[in-house]
């Protein structure tokens, strides 16, 4: 995929860069997999704000995306690579032998025409979807299950693709994008090959207007408000954080502070992606 760079018109499109769209072949979504998403501007139940920073944004839909790829071992062809507003990575619309439609995450290599199938005996091509215990050691692999049945949760954005390292037992160890090293029971399903659009991390946004249209409001800095709304805030003039550490505006400490809390996993995890503090 090539990256679109304008020509600078405007002071916002200085700076940016787009998508080229090459590869995508169908312009409307299908019918059939896709529903209204509803906006809470990071608002709960009760009509307060439990995540900032959100709101407005264009109108979106959302495709109903088959993670689970429990279809098994009949062959479905891939009828068009579509756009999704809702994620980083492109999109598959394959059609199965019986007349059915799903959409999967299209990986790095899936063209229109090409055949995907799911199952224990199905060959190692980007696509394909099968159990870890049936996948050689070395495999580039995405759409990791965790547990079994539930549907892959592990590397579906753009440009990712874990490892699959080493078999023991009924684990597996796959090194994850992040360089952390986990283990995942054999009998979870994944897909081999990379996740495309690879250039997803180059695209400049170049303006705030852009932002908007993602559904982000603007953030403000600690610093530039009252001692009332942000630790960091208050002084004459200019000021640094002034305490032992940045905090958070609720003064949790951030910026490095470890937050995860997750005994029933840890045992896991057998490298971590950073070195314990």
């Amino acid at each position: 995929m090539a990256i679109k760079v304008y020509k600078p018109i405007t002071p916002g499109q200085r700076n940016m860069t787009g998508y080229g769209f090459e590869e995508i072949t169908k312009s409307r979504p299908e019918r059939s997999l896709v529903v209204l998403r509803k906006k809470n501007a990071g608002r709960n139940m009760y009509g307060r704000i439990t995540v900032r920073h959100q709101g407005g944004g264009n109108r979106r839909f959302i495709r109903l995306v088959d993670f689970k790829r429990n279809k098994v071992d009949i062959p479905a062809r891939v009828a068009a690579i579509e756009y999704d507003p809702n994620r980083t990575a492109r999109l598959a619309l394959l059609v199965f032998a019986d007349g059915e439609k799903r959409y999967i995450v299209a990986p790095v290599g899936l063209k229109v025409g090409d055949t995907v199938v799911s199952g224990r005996n199905a060959d190692i091509r980007p696509g394909n979807t099968l159990p870890i215990s049936n996948i050689p050691v070395g495999t580039m692999i995405h759409n990791i299950e965790l547990k079994a049945g539930r549907g892959g949760q592990l590397v579906r954005s753009a440009g990712t693709a874990a490892q699959l390292l080493a078999k023991e037992g009924d684990y597996a160890q796959v090194r994850l994008p992040s360089g952390e090293v986990r283990l995942v029971r054999q009998v979870c399903t994944a897909t081999i090959g990379q996740v495309g659009n690879l250039d997803h991390s180059n695209i400049k946004l170049g303006k705030a207007g852009r932002k908007r249209h993602l559904g982000i409001r603007p953030s403000v800095r600690g610093t530039a408000m009252s001692p009332r709304d942000h630790p960091h805030g208050g002084g004459e003039g200019r000021q640094p954080a002034g305490m032992p550490g940045p905090k958070s505006p609720w003064g949790r400490p951030t910026r490095g502070y470890r937050t995860r809390r997750n005994k029933t996993s840890d045992k896991y995890i057998v490298r971590r992606r950073t070195a314990k503090r």
